[in-house]
């Protein structure tokens, strides 16, 4: 991604929100443990817009004039941590101009002179959901603008529909993401027999990311043995691995800022006839579903069919009983937006359109009787119909 890139991103958000100025805040480093940070991973949207991958910076756009502000690093992290200079921000981001902390301070002084309404981003809708602490970089600035600006109007749905829709460059970095991701899935599950515990399968996947140029996982990889692939976001990847096992393998490179997200399950050793029905089903709802995906489809009716093909799926295997036992099987949605963020917001549309990337990743789980099975590709609603990115890897056993 070039400068090129984020300029084209600033212009495009400038324009929907016609011209009005906008302002953003970076995230901020995060506590690991005693004095140590957690490694920096930037805000999607902040990043989407300046290619900076560095906490504490802050960007302003009014109209087609920008600014980044860069934070004010003491001497002693200069030399412990580093910092990015004034010069490479410019040349990464393609503003205008970088300034100080004090500086930015007396230009946001001036546009309160100037505008009394400014864009910016608030507390994700979300939060309230999650089971984890927000990052608190944004939102501090959106509440230090509220007592700055007469009106603060969040901007978060405006650059969701924009992201949602990949320009070439962004599925050409999703592409290679998939491609190295692909690659690793094929080299573990070629040595799948000599593998003991789930964290030895991590570390190839690792290794073959970070020696092929991935700057690593999109997420904590999920290597589930057994009855841990009941637990969706399974991530300790401790377990020893048993004959007869399913192994549940949900795993996404990260290049040049984006994200693959695949999953297979794959057989170590001889599995039951249970098992293998389980994994055929969840493989034949998987493909009728993503024959469904075509441009202009209604994301409602979508849903709904899938509905449909999953609970037949459930009901081949004799787990629906009643009404409930539906989600009680199957508790995950069926798809999710993929692109700087694992799970990509697709920006609420009422239909599919060319251009978004999204996930098909039918799963079934069955903690009574240790079996978890998903499979999952990454799909590119195109023109004509779609194409499945992560074609090239095999969904069987």
């Amino acid at each position: 991604m070039n400068k090129d890139f984020f300029v084209g991103n600033r212009r495009a958000l400038a324009d929907q929100l016609d011209g009005e100025v906008i302002i953003l805040g970076a995230y901020t480093l995060l506590q690991r443990s005693g004095d140590a940070a957690f490694h920096f991973e930037q805000e999607a949207n902040f990043w989407y817009l300046t290619g900076i991958d560095s906490p504490g910076w802050k960007l302003i756009i009014d109209h087609e004039e920008s600014w980044l502000i860069a934070p004010d690093v003491d001497d002693i992290h200069q030399i412990f941590d580093g910092s990015m200079t004034q010069q490479e921000a410019k040349r990464i981001s393609g503003v205008d101009t970088v300034l100080t902390c004090s500086e930015g301070e007396s230009l946001l002084l001036e546009l309160s002179k100037k505008y009394t309404a400014i864009y910016s981003l608030g507390e994700d809708p979300h939060k309230d959901h999650y089971d984890f602490v927000m990052n608190p970089g944004p939102v501090l600035l959106y509440k230090k603008l509220q007592e700055t600006f007469e009106s603060v109007k969040d901007c978060r749905k405006v650059l969701a529909s924009l992201r949602a829709i990949k320009q070439p460059v962004e599925i050409e970095a999703m592409r290679r993401a998939i491609e190295l991701t692909v690659g690793g899935f094929n080299k573990v599950n070629a040595n799948m027999h000599n593998y003991s515990h789930e964290y030895g399968i991590e570390a190839d996947f690792t290794h073959y990311f970070r020696s092929n140029g991935a700057s690593g996982h999109a997420y904590d990889p999920i290597v589930a043995a057994g009855k841990n692939a009941c637990t969706l976001h399974y991530d300790k990847n401790q377990a020893a691995l048993e004959n007869g096992q399913l192994i549940l393998l949900d795993v996404g490179a990260r290049v040049d800022g984006y994200a693959a997200d695949i999953t297979r399950t794959y057989a170590y050793g001889e599995i039951t006839d249970r098992q293998r029905a389980v994994h055929v089903v969840v493989e034949k709802a998987h493909r009728e579903i993503i024959e469904l995906l075509k441009p202009n489809l209604n994301v409602k009716e979508y849903f709904d069919t899938v509905d449909d093909i999953m609970k037949e799926a459930l009901d081949e295997l004799g787990l629906i009983k009643t009404p409930s036992d539906y989600r009680k099987y199957f508790p995950h949605s069926i798809s999710h937006g993929l692109g700087i963020d694992v799970h990509d917001s697709l920006g609420g549309p009422e239909t599919f359109q060319p251009g978004m990337v999204l996930t098909v990743e039918p799963g079934i789980y069955i903690p009574e009787e240790g079996i978890g099975v998903r499979i999952e590709d990454d799909i590119l609603i195109t023109e004509t119909g779609y194409e499945n990115l992560s074609i090239g890897l095999p969904t069987s056993l």
